[in-house]
Formats: C-alpha cells, sequence, structure tokens
C-alpha cells in the first residue's frame, strides 16, 4: 500500500477554495434568482462537498476499491433521493381550510 503525501499549499489551497465557496453561497442566499436559488444553493454545496471528499478524506489517492465504494454509495443515495422526489411530486395536496375564530 503506497502513501501518497499531499504538499500543506495544496490543503490551503483548497481551503481557500471552500472559504471563497462559503462566501459565494451566503452572496447567493441575499440574491433573489427565483427558481434558480435551490439549484444554485445545492451546486455549490455540491462542488464543497467534493472538494471534502476528493482531498481532506484522501479519496483522490485512494485504491479503486475505496474509490468504487464512493461512487456506490452516491449511486444508492441518488436512488434514494429520487425515489423520495417523486414520491413528494405525486401525492396529491390537502386544502386545509382556514380555521374560523
Amino acid at each position: 500500500m503506497s502513501v501518497h503525501i499531499a504538499p500543506k499549499t495544496l490543503y490551503i489551497s483548497i481551503f481557500g477554495a471552500l472559504m471563497v465557496l462559503t462566501g459565494v453561497t451566503v452572496f447567493a442566499a441575499f440574491v433573489n434568482l427565483g427558481s434558480l436559488n435551490a439549484p444554485v444553493a445545492l451546486a455549490i454545496a455540491t462542488l464543497k462537498a467534493t472538494l471534502v471528499v476528493l482531498f481532506f478524506m484522501h479519496v483522490k489517492y485512494s485504491s479503486r476499491m475505496i474509490k468504487l465504494v464512493v461512487a456506490t454509495s452516491l449511486f444508492f443515495l441518488t436512488i434514494l433521493l429520487t425515489e423520495t422526489l417523486m414520491d413528494f411530486a405525486t401525492r396529491g395536496w390537502i386544502a386545509i381550510p382556514k380555521l374560523m375564530h
């Protein structure tokens, strides 16, 4: 098993990128993007999570088996989220009557 030693500058630059992306997230929260608010926030969060998994969790330098486990986990997470969203989208909405005082 080989050990990959990454330079400190890599971790500092990844940390800087995460801080910039956090600032972009905060900025995007105050900008009215209409129906694009959620997709933009999720895209930024996905990019930040990818950086954390690849570099701070050392998946980028891991064996093919570890990469396969991570990919399989993401695949099943996608299936579960898709099924949840399909269930949510197909439910009939029940109108709640207003309460009279």
